[in-house]
């Protein structure tokens, strides 16, 4: 007797096996074979099961099997292919989700868990784990792109690097603010930060863009022309900065649902601005007036360089 035949049995008596087809002028019926209702009511019909083996003989399913009653799962839940059980938790007051994915991993290791039983994140705790591992990826992938439209715009391999320099200050007032209101670094104080990029990068724009104007019309120095910008776009620099820095004020010190979500937001977009907008009238000029100082003497090495090249000499026929 093997596993086959007992299953093929219980299979033919509760599975509801098609065994044939009746043919109709008009139809086809299909004919299934199962134990009869007041036989399957009851775990009692087991005892009354024979297993049909090789040579005809019937062998009841009691003398090699029992049943008995106990407590089990209404459903088997699978994950990739394999035997899962899950495991929800609620987060408490206070408390993030990275500090209870890290509070998880941590008493994994502490209980033991053999290697045979794996654990992963799902929902929301697997979103977060993900956006984390790529956040790094996502910021210089954004950097390398804004470095390339910029570089487009103005023509020019230097003024993109002055225009990010001002990201830094940004970044910096966002962790900053963010530890003196205790709150955890998460995937909606990430997207504050990428949002600061392009509130902050205007600051600069706005400055280099009358500099480089300033140049080429009146052709002046660029620390003239960094100063006058300064002086001159000061008045919308503050203006559009305090417009973004009044909206991120109701959603750090927002309270009721979903508060918790908005809070990092508001902290980062808050902390990033006030910074940067009281280091970007300073730092940017430096940067720019630095760095248009290396082009220049970049383009001075590469005219040097072409001056000093030999001239090659010409050959006799071309002589004769």
């Amino acid at each position: 007797m093997t596993p086959r035949q007992i299953d093929a049995t219980l299979n033919d008596a509760f599975a509801q096996r098609q065994v044939s087809t009746i043919y109709s002028p008009l139809n086809q019926y299909h004919v299934v074979m199962e134990a009869a209702p007041e036989h399957w009511q009851s775990p009692e019909a087991l005892n009354q099961m024979h297993v049909s083996v090789p040579g005809g003989a019937q062998v009841p399913l009691s003398m090699f099997a029992h049943y008995e009653s106990t407590e089990t799962s209404l459903a088997v839940n699978h994950h990739s292919q394999f035997v899962a059980s899950t495991i929800s938790f609620n987060l408490p007051e206070d408390v993030s989700l990275s500090q209870a994915t890290r509070a998880i991993d941590e008493a994994l290791v502490r209980i033991g868990v053999p290697t045979t039983v794996r654990g992963s994140f799902q929902g929301s705790a697997r979103a977060f784990r993900a956006a984390l591992e790529t956040q790094p990826m996502l910021i210089l992938t954004a950097l390398l792109t804004l470095y390339i439209v910029l570089g487009v715009l103005y023509e020019s391999w230097v003024h993109p690097l002055t225009i990010l320099s001002t990201l830094p200050s940004a970044g910096v007032g966002a962790l900053v603010a963010l530890m003196l209101f205790r709150t955890e670094f998460s995937v909606i104080a990430m997207i504050g930060v990428i949002m600061l990029i392009g509130i902050v990068q205007k600051n600069a724009i706005m400055m280099i863009d009358f500099a480089l104007a300033a140049q080429r019309s009146r052709d002046i120095s660029p620390r003239d022309a960094i100063f006058e910008a300064c002086l001159l776009r000061f008045r919308p620099i503050l203006m559009t900065t305090l417009s973004a820095l009044f909206a991120a004020i109701p959603l750090a010190l927002g309270r009721g649902d979903g508060a918790e979500l908005r809070q990092p937001l508001g902290i980062a977009i808050g902390g990033g601005l006030i910074l940067s907008q009281l280091l970007t009238l300073y730092t940017t000029p430096i940067v720019y007036l630095y760095l248009d100082r290396l082009s220049l003497k970049v383009r001075s090495l590469r005219r040097a360089g072409v001056r000093a090249l030999p001239l090659a000499p010409r050959s006799a026929e071309s002589r004769r």
